[in-house]
């Protein structure tokens, strides 16, 4: 019997114990089903916690964003997704700014670099089906894996003009570009990510 959630979030254990059961498994929620394609992955407090239902919350509000304010927005992210997950009080406002986050990275707006203990990974290409394919496979990944990143897929070409890559899609792991023009084997990422993450904690034990 596939496993059912219903209604509360899953961060990344518990997200990554169900999938690696049973690839197939359908989470359940009022009103109907999801796959565990539609829980975005996004860094809340230095974790990384899936949510259910956030980018239908983001598109949803795209539609009736003109005129209002950061907050506003925020809010009404947080009243779309608080249906089917649950978000701590304490932890509203860490909520909050990381939905907001994604919310103007999905709408091409600028936004500060966020702050992480963890990873930072880009997927750099202007919507191509490899491109992604390549964020797809990252998030699937470091899903396994259990490792925390900011993850982010830029389409903008200035923006990807000034990793200087020569071709697309291509992929940035705290700030270096490690490919482009291909979508490597997931054994290279793998290796990539866990080459980086390594180098990470061996500079936080220096500190």
């Amino acid at each position: 019997m596939s496993p059912v959630k219903r209604g509360f979030l899953l961060d990344e254990d518990d997200l990554h114990q169900y999938t690696q059961k049973d690839k197939k498994s359908f989470f359940l929620f009022p009103g109907g089903s999801m796959s565990e394609g539609e829980i975005r992955q996004i860094i809340i407090n230095d974790r990384l916690i899936g949510i259910v239902g956030l980018d239908a919350a983001i598109e949803q509000t795209a539609k009736a964003q003109k005129g209002k304010t950061d907050i506003e927005i925020q809010n009404i992210l947080l009243e779309a997704i608080s249906t089917d997950n649950y978000i701590p009080s304490a932890a509203q406002a860490a909520y909050g700014r990381a939905v907001l986050r994604e919310f103007k990275i999905a709408q091409g707006l600028s936004v500060e670099q966020e702050t992480t203990h963890g990873l930072t990974i880009t997927v750099l290409g202007m919507g191509c089906a490899r491109c992604s394919q390549l964020e797809a496979e990252v998030r699937e990944i470091l899903s396994e894996m259990g490792i925390a990143a900011d993850l982010r897929h830029v389409t903008d070409f200035k923006e990807i003009s000034r990793y200087g890559v020569m071709g697309s899609p291509a992929l940035v792991i705290n700030n270096k570009v490690v490919v482009s023009g291909e979508v490597p084997p997931k054994s290279k990422i793998r290796q990539w990510i866990i080459e980086a993450h390594s180098a990470k904690d061996i500079k936080k034990d220096e500190k």
